[in-house]
């Protein structure tokens, strides 16, 4: 245990600083070290971890229930893109009007496209109804 003034000295006369680690400790503990260096160190470390993070976004992709052959195969292919990619993809049925009444066409649209894109992706959530629009969630299989 040293005294604060002998402390204050002993950082002075190295030229660094004194820095409290542990300031509700009774008695407060110190260190001396260069305080620069060490805020320096820490954001690069900071920036390091944030390079090693994996972004994941969600690609959305919409569709309605009377949707053609051709048209449905490109948005399969679109899709299949984004799950190589490792996005998330958020598949969507808007239905409008009469439409509405038969949901369970946009159903099978839906399932037909789980069905194609079954070699890239899971089903993260199986499709529910969310107000007009019918909506599922596909992840990457890897």
């Amino acid at each position: 245990m040293v005294a604060t003034r002998e402390a204050i000295r002993l950082a002075e006369e190295r030229k660094l600083d004194l820095v409290k680690v542990s300031p509700n400790a009774n008695p407060a503990v110190c260190r001396i070290m260069d305080y620069g260096k060490y805020k320096y160190e820490l954001t690069k470390k900071e920036k390091e971890s944030k390079k090693k993070q994996k972004v994941i976004t969600v690609k959305e992709i919409r569709m309605t229930p009377n949707i053609d052959e051709h048209d449905l195969q490109v948005k399969i292919k679109n899709a299949v893109k984004f799950l190589e990619k490792g996005d998330r993809v958020k598949v969507v049925v808007r239905f409008r009007g009469r439409q509405l009444g038969h949901t369970n066409i946009g159903r099978e649209v839906l399932l037909r496209f789980i069905e194609a894109t079954s070699d890239f992706s899971v089903v993260d959530k199986p499709p529910k109804m969310e107000g007009r629009q019918m909506v599922m969630f596909l992840n990457s299989k890897s």
